[in-house]
């Protein structure tokens, strides 16, 4: 059975839980990472020895990196539907994967870090501006590429849609003011009402 560690409130793991669930498969969580530790026991460095979550276990096969953890049990569990067949289709799907790593998630992170991690009395409110900054024009981009399009690559749903999903729901959970971006509103309260999603997106961001 695939198995998986890594606490649901990490962004992460939230892409995982949302991709299995969308595939169909059958797995088991056990809680790591944060205040749940595990990630520092040498078991846990011997499968993952970045000490981080989630790491995987499927049936022998170890593999850590959340990202690529999603394409891999999208391509295993639903090849063709979360995992296009099409190659155009797929590296469109694998590009907006790697933006929201390389990108979208680095804009963010500070306004995160400092609004849902740092005490109020200990906030530098000069990175949460610098971060809401570079974070308005991808946001901005985003909602000008879903003009055109339901979904990240099209009218389906891929494997595209999951981390960049988890990562503007973060984004919205944030006390701040947001630009008017209608389209990635209406694709994200698409995108949020899934089966699947409503088991990670409906948890507090921390």
């Amino acid at each position: 059975m695939l198995k998986f560690w890594g606490r649901l409130s990490s962004i992460n793991v939230q892409k995982v839980v949302w991709a299995a669930l969308e595939a169909g498969v059958a797995f088991e969580r056990a809680d790591a990472g944060a205040a749940f530790g595990v990630v520092d026991t040498a078991w846990y460095g011997a499968l993952n020895p970045n000490r981080l979550v989630p790491v995987i276990d499927d049936d022998g096969f170890v593999l850590w990196e959340s990202n690529v953890i999603v394409r891999y049990l999208c391509a295993k569990y639903a090849p063709g539907r979360l995992y296009p067949d099409d190659l155009k289709l797929r590296f469109d799907a694998e590009r907006w994967m790697d933006w929201q790593q390389t990108t979208l998630n680095p804009a963010g992170r500070d306004a995160f870090m400092q609004l849902v991690r740092t005490p109020a009395d200990k906030r530098n409110a000069a990175l949460i501006e610098q971060s809401r900054a570079k974070s308005e024009p991808l946001l901005r981009m985003l909602d000008a590429h879903l003009a055109s399009r339901r979904y990240l690559t099209g009218d389906e749903f891929t494997m595209a849609d999951i981390p960049i999903g988890c990562q503007v729901h973060r984004w919205y959970g944030l006390p701040l003011e947001r630009p008017a971006v209608p389209d990635l509103t209406r694709w994200y309260e698409d995108v949020s009402t899934r089966a699947a999603a409503r088991s990670v997106l409906t948890l507090p961001i921390t």
